[in-house]
Order: structure tokens, then C-alpha cells, then sequence
């Protein structure tokens, strides 16, 4: 045996025109992916990121007008309760200034009240005063006759003296 022709015959280490033609092949199946199939799938993984990129840009910009929303209505409701309180304590001024008033018509219709019936009781006790002493010579001389048992002169006398007759 030849020693040469077995050494290129059963060499797998050479290319035989298999190989070759594998090679043409694969290239063209390759050039065919590469030209066709790379850029739909390319361009859909692009899209895929820009509208990954757009919605993360949209959920930071949502992010900053809710903070913002929030920091407003934060801001709204202390300015709130701030004038609540300012109004608040308008109404309680405006109430005590109105407790007072009426504290002191009160007080004005209670000196009137007083100031008349001071008034008529000065003139009750006044008329008792006249009359008790206009009947009480009558009273004197009933009171001496009971006494002394009849009319008397003294009893007549102590009732000329007081006015009556």
C-alpha cells in the first residue's frame, strides 16, 4: 500500500468537496438570514426598545406631576386650613363680640326693670305710708275704745291730731 494515497485518501483533516459545498451552502443560507430575517427582527427589537425607553420616560414624567400634584394639593390644604383657622377664630371674635352685646342690653334691660320696679315699690311703700297714716287714727281710737271700753276723749283727741275728723 501507498503510503501517500493513504495519507490524502483518509486524511479528515483535508476538505473533501463535500465540505466545500456544505460551506456554499451554509453562506447562502446565512447572506438569506442576514438580508431577510435580521432586519424585521432588528427593527422589532428597536421598536420593542423605544417604546420600552418612551414608556419609562412617560412613567418618570408621570412620576414628577404626581410629586408636583401632590407638593399642590399639600400646599392647597394648608392654605385651606390655614384660612379655616383664620376663619374659625373670625367667628369666635364675632360671637363673643356678639355675647357681649347681648351681655349688655342684658344688663341695660335688667337696670330698667330694676330702676322701675324700685321705682314702684317707692310709690307702693309711699301710698301704704299715706294710708297707714290716715288710718291710723281710726286704728288708735278703735284700738282705745276697745281698751278703755267705750268712746273716749283722749281716743277723739289722738284722732284730731292725726287729721281725721
Amino acid at each position: 500500500m501507498d503510503t501517500t494515497v493513504l495519507a490524502a485518501g483518509d486524511n479528515f483533516l483535508i476538505p473533501n468537496g463535500t465540505f466545500f459545498v456544505e460551506l456554499i451552502i451554509f453562506a447562502i443560507v446565512l447572506g438569506v438570514i442576514w438580508k431577510f430575517v435580521v432586519p424585521p427582527i432588528s427593527a422589532a427589537l428597536k421598536e420593542r426598545a423605544d417604546m420600552v425607553a418612551k414608556t419609562a420616560e412617560d412613567n418618570h414624567k408621570a412620576a414628577r406631576a404626581f410629586a408636583d400634584a401632590d407638593t399642590k394639593y399639600r400646599e392647597e390644604l394648608a392654605n385651606a386650613r390655614t384660612e379655616a383657622s383664620k376663619i374659625r377664630d373670625g367667628a369666635r371674635v364675632e360671637g363673643q363680640k356678639i355675647l357681649d352685646d347681648m351681655r349688655s342690653q342684658a344688663k341695660q334691660e335688667s337696670d330698667v326693670i330694676q330702676q322701675q320696679s324700685a321705682q314702684d315699690l317707692q310709690a307702693q311703700g309711699d301710698r301704704i305710708a299715706t294710708e297707714l297714716r290716715s288710718n291710723s287714727g281710726s286704728l288708735a281710737t278703735t284700738l282705745a275704745d276697745r281698751i278703755l271700753g267705750g268712746k273716749s276723749d283722749a281716743a277723739s283727741s289722738l284722732a284730731d291730731r292725726t287729721g281725721r275728723g
